[in-house]
Order: C-alpha cells, then structure tokens, then sequence
C-alpha cells in the first residue's frame, strides 16, 4: 500500500482559512493570522464506504455531522509551513483510515488449559484458608 498524497484531493473539496495564531512570535503573532484551517468535504473525496466509517471513527469531534473534517494547525510561526503541517495530518489521517485494521482470531483454551486453572485455583483456595482463624466446634 503506498502512501497517500494530499495533492490527489480535489481543490474544490478543501476550503483554507487563515486564523490569527497563537504561542510563539512575538507582536507577528497579533498582526499576521499564521494559523491554517482546512474544512475538507469528505463525502467529495469519494472514498469508499469502509474507508470513509473509519476516518468518522478516527477523526472524532474534529468531523461535523454533515462530512466536514475540520483541522487547525498552529504551532509554527509561519503561515506556510501551518499549511504544510495541516496537510500532512490530513494525509496521515485518511492514510491511516485506508489501513485495514488485522481481523482478530479468536482462540479457545485447551482443555489442559482450563484444568491447569481450575488447579490453580483450588490450590489458592487452599493458601487463603489456611489463614483463617482456626474454627473452635
């Protein structure tokens, strides 16, 4: 499975905004809005459904209830690299909702298994009543 590039989504699926930022850079934090916000158009991605479940489950709150996903990037101090770092969160995230998770197989104890606990058990048992006060009948 090769890697996703966030170049393959449509221009018109993702809106940019630019927010004032906050942290690091001095009075340019007040002047200039550094800070990036993609709303990306999800159900205009096309993905598949199985796919498209996954990055809902993985996207959490920052998904409205009509498909927006919504991320903010504000650590840098410039505008372009926020851009660059909310694209590559947006990448990573439907990368890793295009992952199919490994199907668990369930397992069942042997029946040695089961007896070898029950064993256990029952010699436990044992310990913890040897502590008890001694019944005077």
């Amino acid at each position: 499975m090769t890697g996703f590039d966030p170049s393959e989504i449509p221009a018109d699926a993702i809106e940019e905004r630019h927010l004032a930022g906050t942290g690091p850079g001095g009075q340019n934090v007040n002047k200039v809005a550094t800070a990036v916000q993609l709303r990306v158009d999800t159900l205009a991605l096309e993905l598949p459904s199985h796919v498209y479940r996954r990055l809902r489950s993985l996207a959490g709150n920052r998904m409205t209830a009509d498909g927006t996903l919504v991320i903010t990037a504000r650590n840098h101090r410039s505008q372009e690299a926020n851009r660059r770092e909310a694209m590559a969160r947006l990448g990573a995230l439907i990368e890793k909702a295009r992952h199919r998770p490994a199907r668990r197989i369930k397992t069942k104890p042997s029946r040695a298994a089961k007896a070898r606990r029950v064993d256990r058990k029952k010699v436990r048992g044992q310990v913890k009543k040897a502590r008890a006060k001694p019944r005077l009948d």
